[in-house]
């Protein structure tokens, strides 16, 4: 059955001029933001709390969303087990249809979810096209509205969001420091705005985690005399990040092991002389190749980004680890000499393929006997 209140129209405004109506859904309200796609079949509980898609009007492709509800959070020392933050993190939500779906653990539909959240939808589109658009054109700044909005207020508030221009970190950064004790040795994640599906498997691996907010320098960071240091995923522009990418930079004079993923990626890269580029339209779903350069292996994992190392500027010092085959876009970095290693695809795996969470193991051997 699917939720639509024909009394409740609903749209979707992109900035080269295209108007695309519907039914709007979940909060009462209107947002900006950028508008992309992810092709991910599942996981839209995951998907809708990952703090990378701060700032973005999310169309997801797959024609049914919504079929088996969003179920409570589950708590487990302080790391959420099915969500990837504490809220919905996306500005809007689009769908060909929402559904009022249901599980055994489902407390509310999709539409009540985001209606909690203050976040709009929109439904009874045609997906379809809008992705054939942003492919085609490129990622877009939109406004979706889930209530009458007027052509003056989708310009005014189009005028005023500058996506590129935007330090989303300030919004999904802890703001002060979180303890998460353990076994095993002090792993500091930098936190610009981590997945719990990352924090859960460095915990697995027995570390005692300490995230700290992004805008921590070295001396704070290295205050808690850490094993290791994982800079995290987030989101928006990593060019405006001066400041995290002084700190990566001072930090490896202490040659601890450090991770980078995604946005961690990104800011190693920058900080040790290569260049990171805005992608047409970014990697955003559950099912990219990567392949190991090491092996020769191949692997499916789990991707949302927007920004990209390409080949012709990576850094000096560094290997290529990982690339996409598709695309040839760099995917992963090992430093020649220095204990760092990256990934930009999210090696957690949630949602999407376990294919590569081996990755946090060959973290902790990087601690525990210095093989990389």
């Amino acid at each position: 059955m699917s939720w639509c209140n024909s009394n409740r129209r609903g749209l979707l405004y992109l900035e080269d001029g295209t108007l695309i109506e519907g039914c709007g859904f979940g909060a009462e309200t209107s947002a900006a933001g950028e508008v992309v796609f992810t092709t991910a079949m599942n996981g839209y509980p995951e998907s809708l709390t990952d703090p990378s898609y701060k700032g973005q009007i999310l169309v997801i492709t797959h024609p049914l969303v919504g079929n088996y509800g969003v179920p409570k959070p589950r708590i487990e020392q302080g790391i959420i087990r099915n969500f990837e933050s504490e809220s919905i993190q996306v500005n809007g939500l689009v769908v060909a249809e929402d559904t009022e779906g249901g599980k055994w653990n489902a407390e509310v539909t999709l539409h009540e979810w985001l209606r909690r959240n203050g976040v709009p939808g929109l439904s009874g589109v045609d997906t379809r096209m809008i992705v054939k658009k942003i492919r085609e054109g490129g990622t877009m700044a939109g406004l979706i509205s889930s209530i009458e909005t007027s052509m003056d207020e989708i310009r005014t508030s189009m005028n005023k969001f500058k996506y590129e221009e935007i330090n989303f970190t300030q919004f999904t950064s802890v703001k002060n420091v979180v303890f998460h004790p353990n076994s095993g040795p002090t792993v500091v994640v930098v936190d610009c705005g981590i997945k719990h599906g990352i924090l859960e498997q460095l915990y697995f691996k027995g570390f005692t985690l300490v995230r700290v907010p992004c805008n921590f320098g070295p001396n704070r960071i290295m205050d808690y005399s850490p094993a290791g240091i994982v800079i995290s995923n987030g989101p928006g522009n990593p060019n405006l990040l001066q400041d995290n990418i002084r700190t990566f930079r001072e930090l490896t004079y202490y040659k601890i092991p450090i991770l980078g993923i995604c946005l961690g990626h990104q800011i190693a890269s920058i900080a040790m002389g290569g260049n990171i580029t805005k992608m047409k339209f970014g990697h955003r779903g559950i099912n990219k190749p990567v392949v190991d350069l090491r092996t020769g292996k191949c692997y499916i994992t789990t991707h949302n980004h927007g920004y990209a190392l390409l080949k012709s500027d990576v850094p000096r010092d560094f290997d290529i680890w990982f690339y996409d085959p598709d695309d040839q876009i760099v995917e992963g970095l090992v430093h020649k000499r220095l204990p760092i290693i990256t990934t930009q695809f999210h090696p957690e795996a949630r949602p999407g393929p376990n294919d590569i969470v081996w990755v946090f193991e060959k973290f902790k051997r990087m601690i525990s006997d210095g093989k990389y």
